[in-house]
């Protein structure tokens, strides 16, 4: 969701710089600096990068420079003051000379305005396109980052269902390691004439139905299908979404390790954990 937007343009005697500026977010957070000619219009500045941008850490700078002849201004004498006051009071205590100081806080934002300048309705539409051009040029910058996410989530993707694959093929091996085992446990310390074979076959069937994995390896196969057909998609916002599927992975990865009791099998499930961390940093990435 990373991205930076320009677009400059004069309208009448105005000209006007828009900049917009996104970091990754998991909601709309925005941060406006606006002349006072457009602070009626804030609200509709606020709708239209919120419609146009969606999520992020967004910040827009609207800069203003008038043009053309001479217009009536008014000093803020008590913002001028309280820039002024702490200045002096700083230059005497540095010994510095206080000439300069009220050239310079002149200068600063809103001491100095237009006094009778009011955007207009047409004006305003005009900068309302501006802005839009500022979103789209960020929007763009989206699209490029959003295509290499694409590209390595797909990659995490098979990376996992490649480790699925040796899972599935380890567990029928799995399954007769385990009996094996058991008997060879009841063989040594009780004796293979001491047992009902029967019986031992029959709790063998009720434990290895407790520890099937083959439910979560379906699951995990129809996630996998799921959040392909996600990224797909063209709809513009589907991070959450792609999180949200994210996390049914790390649930059935987690049971298939807990029920796996087979070295090869957890050795697979730790390497699809760690391609699923991978995605889920890149998902914070997605709009």
């Amino acid at each position: 969701m990373t991205g930076y937007g320009r677009a400059e343009q004069t309208i009448g005697d105005k000209n006007f710089l828009v900049e917009v500026r996104s970091l990754n977010g998991k909601q709309f957070d925005l941060r406006l600096n606006i002349p006072s000619i457009v602070k009626p219009f804030e609200f509709e500045v606020r709708n239209l990068l919120s419609e146009g941008l969606q999520r992020g850490s967004v910040e827009c700078n609207i800069n203003l420079k008038l043009n053309g002849s001479n217009k009536p201004v008014t000093i803020n004498t008590e913002l001028a003051k309280a820039y002024y006051l702490p200045v002096a009071a700083l230059a005497d205590e540095l010994n510095l000379e206080k000439g300069d100081i009220l050239s310079t806080i002149l200068k600063l934002p809103e001491v100095i305005t237009a006094s009778t300048e009011i955007l207009t309705d047409e004006e305003w539409k005009s900068l309302a396109q501006l802005i839009n051009e500022a979103i789209a040029h960020l929007n763009a910058h989206r699209l490029d980052e959003g295509k290499s996410i694409e590209a390595d989530l797909l990659l995490r993707l098979s990376n996992i269902e490649a480790q699925q694959k040796i899972v599935a093929e380890l567990e029928p091996l799995r399954r007769t390691k385990i009996l094996e085992g058991l008997k060879k446990v009841l063989e040594d310390n009780v004796g293979k004439e001491n047992y009902d074979p029967n019986r031992l076959e029959q709790e063998l069937i009720f434990y290895i139905e407790k520890i099937d994995i083959s439910e979560e390896q379906v699951r995990l196969n129809n996630h996998c299908a799921y959040f392909r057909s996600i990224l797909a998609e063209k709809e513009t916002a589907k991070g959450k979404k792609l999180n949200f599927i994210l996390q049914e992975f790390g649930r059935e990865i987690n049971t298939t390790g807990s029920k796996a009791y087979d070295s090869t099998i957890q050795k697979a499930v730790i390497l699809m954990k760690d391609e699923l961390e991978k995605a889920k940093e890149q998902i914070l990435n997605v709009l």
